[in-house]
């Protein structure tokens, strides 16, 4: 006679451990390590042996030379141009989006996303088609001796337009999961919207928006595509870090390239740090609500 058959509900099926055998577990735990290291870990370790491999005065001379300092100096203009101005619309667009209905709300939702979707290479160009020489603004912005391509504010307008979505789409389900119930309950005992912003929603957000600035400004040091269509790659004025890293490659000048180079990867790593403190911060706030 054939045993009766154990049946479990499905909270019994939810509540049991499941588990898969060690040697699974540790082959791909292996798997992920060594994609890791191969991608991650030894291109880091190649950038910085290359950059000191001729001793640190070689690797000081070539972060101090002036081309070097003019690169980086752009670079830090640009991100504190750009974080800022990203930082009020992403707050701005956030805002709107996860706390009130309004038409055209799915258009905003789907604009906010348009740069993950389009190359970096073809927004240059459509700066480039809109304010060059030969542009559909080009002749009267040269008549007004206005120059927005091959100059800084070129360079600004493209980074910002790819680094945009971030601080926003971090933003967005964050503000969603809260609900408006804290808003509406301050606004009913008299606070104005500039009051309740400052005192319920910023405070609540503030990790959230710390991890997407984060993001924003790492992208924007580290942008290429759409900076080197629109800044015309003139040494001391128009290059960004990653530009410069490029020219001096070329010009098979290694230790510089690399040694430039390394300033990137140090962000990357500060920029590491601090992104995991703040989104583990963002994900309690997500628990927690």
């Amino acid at each position: 006679m054939a045993a009766p058959s154990k049946t479990y509900t499905a909270k019994q099926i939810g509540n049991q451990r499941i588990s898969e055998p060690l040697l699974v577990r540790w082959g791909l735990t292996a798997i992920a390590l060594a994609f890791l290291a191969l991608f991650l870990l030894v291109p880091l370790a190649a950038v910085f042996s290359q950059a000191f491999e001729k001793g640190w005065q070689t690797y000081l001379a070539a972060i101090r030379e002036p081309d070097a300092l003019a690169a980086v100096r752009l670079t830090l203009i640009t991100a504190a141009v750009a974080v800022p101005l990203n930082l009020v619309f992403g707050v701005s667009a956030a805002w709107a989006i996860a706390k009130f209905s309004f038409p055209g709300k799915n258009l905003l939702i789907t604009l906010i996303d348009l740069p993950f979707s389009v190359s970096p290479v073809i927004s240059g160009l459509v700066y480039v088609l809109i304010f060059g020489r030969q542009g559909w603004l080009g002749p009267w912005m040269e008549a007004h001796n206005i120059q927005i391509v091959f100059a800084v504010p070129g360079i600004i307008l493209a980074t910002i337009f790819v680094t945009f979505p971030f601080i926003a789409r971090e933003l967005i389900p964050l503000m969603e999961s809260q609900g408006r119930d804290e808003e509406e309950a301050a606004l009913v005992l008299g606070a104005s919207g500039l009051q309740t912003f400052l005192r319920v929603t910023l405070p609540n957000i503030k990790w959230g928006i710390i991890y997407g600035v984060i993001l924003c400004n790492a992208r924007a040091m580290g942008e290429f595509g759409a900076v080197s269509v629109v800044s015309g790659h003139i040494r001391g004025m128009t290059n960004t870090v990653p530009l410069q890293v490029e020219i001096l490659y070329n010009e098979y000048n290694y230790t510089a390239a690399f040694a430039v180079a390394s300033l990137l990867a140090f962000l990357a790593l500060i920029t590491l740090a601090v992104k995991t403190v703040a989104e583990w911060k963002v994900q309690q706030q997500l628990k927690n609500n």
